[in-house]
């Protein structure tokens, strides 16, 4: 039934402007992760945020462990929603999870995509030879151990480690309280299609000018993923930002900002 999305993902629209930017949060969050950048960049474009099925205020009885076997259910979500939302060609900033999400959805459209930001985006977390993930298969296997044994315990301290940024505790309070949110059981599924996927092979496909936002520190997604970004999707370029840890938009708001409307224009 038209418009059905909209309330699925919790969509809303922030701003009047005639260009229009998508923010996709990543695992663990849901789209008030964007408030500052929602902030700034709503004085002047039109502002789309949501929630992924499983995360924020989105609709729960949406998901289904069969439907969301792999990121390309939620890139045929996020395409339907621009469907019910009227939404033309669109700028797109992706975090984590949702990088690939984008590249997805803009491999099955690309002219709904006019540019493309991925932020602490991965193809591939498991190493391979000669590529670096990040991870080994008994690190991703003691993760899920962790998240079954006790969610919420894993939670609390993957919290402070992804955001990296010991000084400042409440930003991992922040985050810890976003991945406790999540029912236990959708974030273990999840957790597992994001880091056993590959999405390397999809990289060249992607026709849509795209900027690689990394930080000099993530220990989700090290730099030699965002090089290798840069390097294999044609029209790419890297912004290694100074910045720590796997969410910048949260913890480096100003300079995640900036990365975004230098590249926008």
């Amino acid at each position: 039934m038209p418009g059905t999305s909209i309330q699925r993902n919790n969509a809303r629209i922030v701003g009047t402007a005639s260009r229009t930017v998508i923010l996709a949060h990543g695992f663990g969050t849901d789209q008030t992760a964007w408030r500052h950048q929602e902030a700034d960049l709503a004085r002047d474009h039109r502002v789309v945020l949501f929630d992924h099925v499983g995360a924020g205020r989105s609709d729960l009885a949406a998901y289904s462990p069969r439907r969301y076997q792999s990121l390309r259910s939620y890139a045929a979500d996020m395409l339907e929603l621009f469907d019910d939302l009227g939404l033309g060609e669109v700028d797109y900033v992706g975090h984590s999870m949702s990088g690939m999400i984008g590249l997805l959805a803009a491999l099955d459209e690309p002219e709904r995509f006019r540019k493309m930001i991925f932020i602490g985006a991965s193809p591939r977390y498991l190493n391979d030879e000669g590529y670096c993930g990040g991870f080994e298969q008994k690190d991703i296997d003691a993760l899920f151990e962790a998240m079954t044994g006790s969610y919420h315990a894993w939670a609390s301290g993957f919290a402070g480690v992804a955001m990296g940024n010991p000084d400042r505790p409440e930003l991992a309070q922040e985050f810890a309280a976003t991945l406790c949110a999540i029912r236990p059981d959708i974030a273990l599924a999840v957790s597992r299609l994001i880091f056993l996927s590959d999405h390397r092979e999809d990289l060249p496909k992607l026709r849509v000018p795209t900027l690689i936002v990394q930080t000099k520190s993530d220990v989700a997604v090290p730099r030699e993923v965002g090089e290798y970004l840069a390097r294999h999707i044609p029209s790419a370029e890297i912004d290694v930002i100074d910045a720590q840890g796997h969410l910048p938009h949260m913890s480096a708001p100003a300079a995640v900002t900036a990365a975004i409307r230098a590249y926008l224009g």
